[in-house]
């Protein structure tokens, strides 16, 4: 079960400056929803959105996304978060708060094909995508001029079998303390589980089939032999298991017996970057929460 309450406060709902969220996980009891709204009047902040979700209401899990207002949230953020802990030890939660002033930064790595890449800097350009996008990494050097056209710092870090190593601890060098994101945007390489635990749940790749089917290498050619008559893609987080992370965003389009191999690619093109875009918008504004090898996404 969800629900979702919005108020207009007397300041401007575009006002950054003074908005924060909150995501909280815990197990469902009563007087959640009461405690964590009461805590927050008592501390002068008015809500402006509340979304819950209920997994499993017998005994199941609570999952609670919050905006507020908040006068001089900068200065005071610290105080209420110490706060915020009474009520947090008393219902056993999970629970964050972000500034929603604090861009996220994020690292989009890459390998030779350009949609995803293009989708996420038109979006940057744009202002439809609310983050700082530091830099690109990429194993091939053939984006370099895209992207420096964005302004944006690209870096080459070429990786063969004999050098995946070396390749990876200088991705963690560029990356270290600069980014809060790492976004796989068709990027061909797997990534060490060193690297993933580095960046739990802050790695999201778009693989270009609908999972759980056509996991691995040539979903596509998986997919025409097959006889498939829905194509898709997913945006998920990575986790060791290749391909099997918490999914985040999914969608699909209709195909036929007539379409090749080239034809499913093309078409997968456009769901991959719209797909993966998506994914990526909801985790800088913090719409995302993670329960086992599942997400709930507050939209």
């Amino acid at each position: 079960m969800s629900h979702t309450y919005q108020t207009q406060g007397n300041k401007r709902q575009d006002d950054k400056s003074v908005r924060a969220r909150m995501l909280i996980s815990c197990p469902d009891k009563a007087g959640i929803v009461a405690a964590v709204s009461q805590f927050l009047y008592e501390q002068g902040a008015n809500i402006v959105q509340s979304d819950q979700y209920t997994m499993d209401p017998e005994g199941g899990m609570f999952f609670m996304r919050i905006e507020f207002d908040l006068q001089e949230l900068e200065q005071r953020l610290p105080s209420l978060q110490e706060d915020f802990t009474r009520v947090a030890d008393r219902f056993s939660m999970r629970w964050s708060v972000f500034r929603a002033a604090r861009r996220k930064r994020i690292a989009v790595f890459v390998s030779k094909e350009d949609h995803c890449l293009l989708e996420l800097l038109w979006q940057w350009q744009a202002g439809d995508l609310d983050a700082e996008i530091s830099m690109v990494i990429s194993n091939h050097e053939d984006m370099r001029g895209i992207v420096e056209s964005f302004g944006i710092p690209y870096h080459y870090v070429p990786v063969t079998p004999d050098t995946k190593a070396e390749a990876e601890q200088k991705q963690r060098e560029l990356t270290a303390g600069k980014v809060d994101l790492i976004v796989l945007a068709r990027y061909m390489q797997i990534v060490s589980p060193k690297f993933i635990e580095q960046y739990h749940n802050r790695i999201i790749n778009i693989h270009h089939s609908f999972l759980p089917a056509f996991v691995g290498g040539k979903p596509y050619q998986q997919a025409y032999n097959r006889g498939v008559k829905l194509i898709g893609a997913t945006a998920h987080y990575v986790t060791e298991e290749l391909d099997g992370g918490p999914i985040i965003e999914q969608d699909i389009q209709r195909v036929s017996h007539r379409d090749n191999v080239t034809e499913l690619k093309r078409i997968g093109r456009h769901i991959e970057r719209i797909v993966l875009a998506r994914a990526v918008k909801w985790h800088v504004e913090d719409r995302l929460l993670v329960y086992q090898n599942k997400t709930v996404v507050f939209v």
